[in-house]
């Protein structure tokens, strides 16, 4: 399996920084829970362990979904698109996706006039999944 894993980690195309972005959806309802980076050792835990393994940039390392608030992501297919440049994980997400309790992290819709307007309303209060003292700007866990 290895060797096949090193196959498919040669076909992605990556920035500069030697990332790709993934797109999670959820694997039965379509819904896009998330954007994310991935690097090849993110690719490679999430294809070897069936549990999506991202890129953290603001911690410069490894995070696997869900290691802090214990809402996982396991990896239901990877599909590539058509450049090579971008994934898409199609996951089964356990709770919510966003580390602001919501569902998915795209929760602010714009609406003309009115700039942008809050649609979704969190689900768990993200102080239960990330104590303040464990929280960094702009991360999920």
């Amino acid at each position: 399996m290895t060797d096949t894993i090193e196959e498919a980690l040669a076909e992605i195309i990556f920035d500069g920084d030697g990332l790709v972005p993934a797109i999670a959806q959820q694997y039965d309802s379509g819904e896009i829970l998330m954007v994310a980076w991935m690097n090849r050792d993110a690719l490679r835990a999430t294809l070897t362990e069936g549990r999506v393994c991202y890129w953290s940039r603001s911690r410069r390392k490894l995070w696997r979904k869900g290691e802090t608030s214990g809402q996982v992501q396991q990896l239901r297919e990877m599909r590539l698109d058509c450049d090579g440049d971008a994934v898409l994980l199609l996951v089964d997400q356990h709770g919510v996706a966003c580390h602001t309790g919501r569902r998915n992290c795209f929760f602010r819709a714009w609406r003309g006039g009115l700039g942008w307007v809050v649609v979704t309303e969190p689900q768990v209060d993200p102080d239960t999944l990330y104590p303040p003292e464990t929280r960094q700007p702009g991360a999920g866990g």
